[in-house]
């Protein structure tokens, strides 16, 4: 058995309803090895802090060989698992998807996260559109012999502030669930979701294992658990507390001399 596939095996397993797993999520090689150093159980990137880190905006602005290469060095410069976030596939269309998953696959990585939003306009992917786009991966995935752990994003919640969320929009979310599960993908990801009542339901109902981002105002880790859940992610928020430091402490430097 391959390193990478046992790898692949062992982030699966990580996935406990309940018992989430916490990703805090890096950005670079130096990142990811300092997260490794505090004791995480797997290495996720975020897509806004990747591109951040490049000096670009999030949206696939950062070109796909530069995202390759950097997961390559992530990969190598940590004996963890490594999930990257791939924001919507890298490809216009679910064959160019594919091709985008098989290069990725290539550095090591066992993970990759896949939302149903369209790059540069508003708006969601049609459910079955986004499906073909998780076969695309799926098949890439498995004829590379690697159990890929497709994260299925929806940025249902993203598109309304939390006050507005609503059992429609759970039913909305569920449905693709179950769409994406079909098609292969491995967990659920719901950034934006806060509601306990909401999110309880979507951990109940769910086929896969639920993924939730955290913020300022979103449940404890502990109560995130309680609720079923089986995945925590940080998203940008460790890259932004990095660069607020970083930048209070070159005020100070700047304003003393």
């Amino acid at each position: 058995m391959s390193a990478q596939v046992e790898r692949a095996k062992q982030f699966h397993q990580l996935h406990i309803k309940g018992n989430p797993l916490v990703l805090f999520n890096a950005w670079d090689a130096g990142s990811a090895q300092a997260v490794a150093r505090g004791g995480a159980k797997a290495i996720a990137t975020g897509s806004w802090s990747v591109a951040a880190a490049h000096g670009v905006a999030d949206g696939e602005d950062l070109p796909l060989d530069v995202v390759i290469a950097n997961a390559a060095r992530i990969v190598a410069a940590v004996d963890l698992p490594v999930t990257i976030d791939f924001e919507a596939g890298y490809g216009s269309t679910p064959a160019d998807v594919g091709e985008s998953v098989a290069r990725l696959l290539a550095t090591g990585a066992i993970g990759v996260n896949i939302e149903d939003r369209f790059i540069g306009k508003p708006g969601l992917q049609a459910p079955l559109d986004q499906a073909a786009r998780l076969s695309a991966a799926r098949r890439a995935a498995d004829a590379s012999g690697v159990p890929l752990f497709i994260n299925a994003r929806t940025d249902i919640f993203l598109n309304a502030p939390a006050s507005e969320h609503s059992e429609a929009m759970v039913d909305d979310a569920l449905a693709r669930a179950k769409i994406y599960a079909d098609a292969g993908g491995s967990g659920f990801f719901v950034p934006g979701l806060i509601d306990e009542t909401l999110l309880a339901r979507v951990c109940r109902d769910c086929p896969l294992p639920v993924n939730v981002m955290m913020f300022s105002d979103a449940p404890s880790p502990n109560r995130l658990a309680e609720l079923g859940v089986a995945r925590i992610s940080h998203g940008p928020g460790p890259y932004r507390a990095m660069v607020k430091w970083l930048e209070g402490e070159a005020k100070e430097i700047y304003s003393a001399a």
